[in-house]
């Protein structure tokens, strides 16, 4: 069984349903029954595997985790509540106050609040590189950083960087790559075959099968040596590869308990037994969507990987497999023009999320990235003029009908 949706269907599950149910049940319960009190006390020693309490582990959710891990041929699993969870979690295993990070300027607005105003009053220091020049980023990482962080595809930048070098700098400078790799999932890439240490993905999005459930993973390829992240060292030398993830489980994800639900977790395997699918079907969509935006008179410019005219296409096309995720941008005349068309769509839902199965429209500079002042938002690429649209899974012939009744009364 080597196909990806063979294995989001089927799966290796660690434990049968006593009554051969073809779906792993729903555990919803916050406690469970351990044999002995000396059983009891080998799991909370962590020497014996079972599970006690929902916060820490599940049986719903971690059959999540297992098929997760399958899908990405991963070292292990930790599903968290959100996708903000994932990388806060993340953050918080491998740096501590007085260390850096470096990153994209270009990044989702909750990821940039959360490291430049939340983790910096806990002593955490942000640096910006160019993750599209190799030697912007070499120059940048000092003793002091502890991970270099990126997006897949930047949102709603669009911007795509080359994951192998990015890894191979932050390799020969002794600092794991994490990525947000969200709008691709493991369908349409496999991180660790570009040396990305741990893999961060909104479930959310997706993943969930059609917005039914907030989550998130985090995913430890397997890839980086532990014993090189001064946070790990210590573990690492102790218990080897899985640091990260005993780490993370163990102190970081119990204590700061953001567990998914089991219900969502339920929710999200069923939804991972259709990925492939509908991210194929988004991909040719969205491509379709912006070849037609480009051909039309009132549209100022259109932004997609999967666009030849996109400075990233042979990237993306490289690093992709030839698809391109769901989401795009274009530019009209005016904010106006924007909020006019926006309001003028009948089967378009107006709506913040990425893959929804419906296709859903926004305008970032007043939504996602309201927050941040103009000057700020330039320095971001996300100006006044500018739509994001999220293709869905509808037919592509009525998605683009939609469209161009509204840019038509432009």
């Amino acid at each position: 069984m080597n196909g990806f949706s063979s294995k989001a269907i089927h799966g290796v599950s660690l434990k049968k349903d006593i009554h051969g149910a073809l779906r792993f049940p729903v555990y919803e319960t916050a406690a469970f029954e351990v044999g002995t009190a000396r059983d009891m006390e080998l799991v909370f020693e962590g020497k014996k595997a079972a599970h006690a309490y929902s916060r820490i582990t599940n049986p719903t959710v971690e059959d999540f985790e297992q098929k997760i891990r399958l899908l990405s041929e991963a070292f292990g699993v930790v599903a968290v509540s959100s996708g903000m969870a994932a990388i806060t979690e993340t953050i918080i295993t491998l740096a501590e106050a007085g260390s850096n990070i470096v990153t994209s300027p270009f990044l989702f607005g909750n990821t940039i609040s959360l490291f430049k105003t939340t983790l910096k009053r806990w002593g955490l220091e942000v640096r910006h590189a160019d993750m599209t020049d190799i030697s912007s980023l070499d120059k940048i990482i000092d003793e002091h950083t502890r991970l270099v962080f990126a997006e897949v595809i930047t949102n709603p930048q669009l911007e795509v960087a080359d994951f192998s070098k990015i890894s191979a700098v932050a390799a020969g400078r002794n600092v794991p790559v994490v990525l947000d790799g969200t709008l691709t999932t493991p369908a349409l890439f496999r991180s660790k075959d570009a040396g990305i240490a741990v893999e961060i993905i909104s479930s959310t999005k997706y993943m969930s099968g059609g917005a039914t459930s907030i989550g998130g993973v985090i995913i430890d390829n397997g890839v980086f040596d532990w014993r090189k992240n001064p946070s790990l060292a210590a573990d690492a030398v102790k218990i080897g590869p899985g640091a990260f993830i005993m780490r993370l489980r163990r102190e970081i994800h119990r204590n700061l308990g953001s567990c998914l639900s089991p219900h969502s977790a339920w929710l999200q395997s069923l939804g991972l037994e259709t990925l492939a699918l509908r991210i194929d079907k988004s991909s040719a969509n969205a491509l379709a969507v912006a070849r037609f935006l480009e051909s039309h008179a009132n549209v100022r410019n259109v932004n997609y990987p999967g666009l030849s005219s996109s400075r990233f296409h042979a990237t993306a096309k490289r690093q992709f497999n030839g698809k391109f995720s769901g989401l795009l941008t274009f530019e009209l005349k005016s904010k106006d023009e924007c909020f006019r068309l926006m309001d003028s769509l009948v089967m378009i839902r107006r709506a913040t999320n990425i893959n929804d199965n419906k296709t859903l429209v926004l305008h970032p500079a007043s939504t996602i990235f309201a927050d941040y002042p103009p000057s700020e938002r330039a320095r971001m690429q996300v100006n006044e003029r500018l739509i994001r649209l999220s293709v869905g899974i509808e037919d592509v012939e009525d998605i683009i009908d939609d469209i161009r009744q509204g840019l038509d009364k432009l």
